[in-house]
């Protein structure tokens, strides 16, 4: 009879941990320490990461997000992208600014891309990238007085960051983001289904033809041939032949999408709007819903085979537990 007791006890506790550990798998909820919509989070490490958005507003963990530490910078501007091409430099864009640091984040310094005088308006940046530790990318508009886009803006650097030049590209639209793939092929997405291609670094750009009119806001390449792209009223790109062709995905989500990364070659996620995140483990062919348990807005993401991370509206910050 004890025996029988024991065993009971047995199985009912592993049960019972059993279901402790179901409940916390998926997207869990996490405490940001900000009010502030959040745009762009970035591990730079399993346990160093960065989370930014409005208002300037940036902080960093280095217990894998158990706790967050504000950062002050010097800007009131809102942080669009924040991006580590290695453990120690990174690199911000907020607005018409850049931020760089060589320290891990320790420090940050404001560095000059394009004086508005150059510009003819004002410009505002909204994704950089780096191809190696001399050859980077910067991408958004320029806008005119009462904030209206009026002219697209590429910029491109040789020296990791300390100088930037102009690259004339054949359009005038927004540009929201943008992606390498090793050192010469560079794909950026913008308003009206743009989608922009150089072989040769960034010297020169020229369109692909993707079939779409709606805003892409982003773009992910897991290598020269296999990329995609998400935007408005549930567009979802793919190509499997570095963008030569674009074919349109078909879902029963019509949100708009604001970030698409994949943590491998068959498994990535895309958040959006309502709280909307979905789920391919078939190289984006199809997709499912994934309950992330919010209606805010997500607008960043970053994801890999170890750690798993969300930002949006009013703070909202999601961790995902495998």
């Amino acid at each position: 009879m004890q025996s029988i007791s024991r065993r009971a006890f047995l199985i009912l506790t592993i049960l019972a941990f059993s279901g402790s550990v179901a409940a916390q798998q998926g997207w869990q909820p996490r405490v940001s320490g900000t009010t502030e919509d959040l745009v762009s989070v970035y591990f730079a490490e399993n346990d160093k990461g960065w989370i930014a958005g409005d208002n300037g507003f940036l902080a960093h963990t280095t217990n894998r997000g158990a706790t967050w530490t504000k950062v002050e910078l010097d800007t009131t501007e809102n942080i669009n992208e924040i991006y580590f091409r290695n453990e120690k430099n990174g690199y911000l864009v907020a607005g018409k600014e850049m931020f760089q640091t060589d320290d891990a984040g320790n420090s940050w310094r404001k560095v000059s891309l394009y004086r508005e005088v150059e510009a003819k308006g004002t410009p505002e940046f909204l994704s950089i990238k780096f191809a190696d530790r001399r050859r980077g990318i910067a991408v958004g508009s320029i806008l005119n007085s009462r904030g209206a886009v009026i002219d697209s803006l590429v910029l491109r650097t040789e020296d990791g960051g300390e100088s930037w030049q102009r690259v004339p590209v054949p359009l005038k639209t927004e540009l929201f983001h943008l992606d390498f793939v090793g050192s010469s092929r560079v794909w950026i997405v913008g308003d009206r289904g743009v989608v922009l291609f150089s072989d040769n670094g960034g010297e020169s750009f020229r369109l692909q033809q993707t079939g779409v009119e709606r805003a892409l806001y982003n773009v992910d390449f897991r290598d020269s041939k296999e990329g995609y792209a998400v935007g408005g009223r549930g567009t979802i790109l793919r190509t499997e032949d570095g963008g030569a062709s674009w074919e349109k995905v078909t879902t029963s989500f019509p949100g708009t999408f604001m970030r698409v990364d994949f943590a491998d070659d068959k498994n990535g996620w895309i958040v959006g709007h309502g709280g909307l995140i979905l789920r391919s483990n078939d190289r984006g062919k199809t997709w499912i819903k994934q309950d992330s348990g919010i209606e805010q807005r997500i607008f960043g993401l970053f994801i890999n085979k170890r750690v798993g991370w969300a930002v949006g509206a009013l703070g909202t910050l999601l961790e995902y537990i495998r």
